[in-house]
């Protein structure tokens, strides 16, 4: 059985902060929307993968990359991978824009 993907509006274009995250609920789960410099749009779990746990909105954002702001974990947001020397990994969202409205395709 085939699955069907469905787009979600999460945000306007224009209201996300570049650099810096904006937290969502999707369906019972927060998500962080993160601008980039380039102008992409990125969505990544808000919750960071430290065994402690805590929260990635306020994460620092440099290039494809977020870093925990409680753990200074370097965090890719292409696929969520954590970087060596460091363990873990968050989930990663695909996003759409059009018309200046983002999207969350699940």
């Amino acid at each position: 059985m085939e699955k069907t993907m469905v787009k979600i509006k999460v945000a306007d274009y224009h209201s996300l902060p570049e650099r810096a995250g904006q937290t969502v609920a999707v369906n019972g789960e927060e998500i962080v929307l993160f601008r980039l410099t380039n102008g992409e749009v990125k969505a990544v779990e808000n919750h960071s993968p430290h065994r402690k746990g805590g929260t990635l909105t306020a994460a620092l954002v440099s290039g494809p990359y977020i870093y925990c702001p409680v753990y200074d974990l370097k965090i890719s947001l292409e696929d969520g991978k954590v970087q060596a020397p460091d363990k873990g990994e968050v989930k990663t969202y695909q996003i759409e824009v059009c018309d200046g409205d983002v999207y969350l395709i699940i």
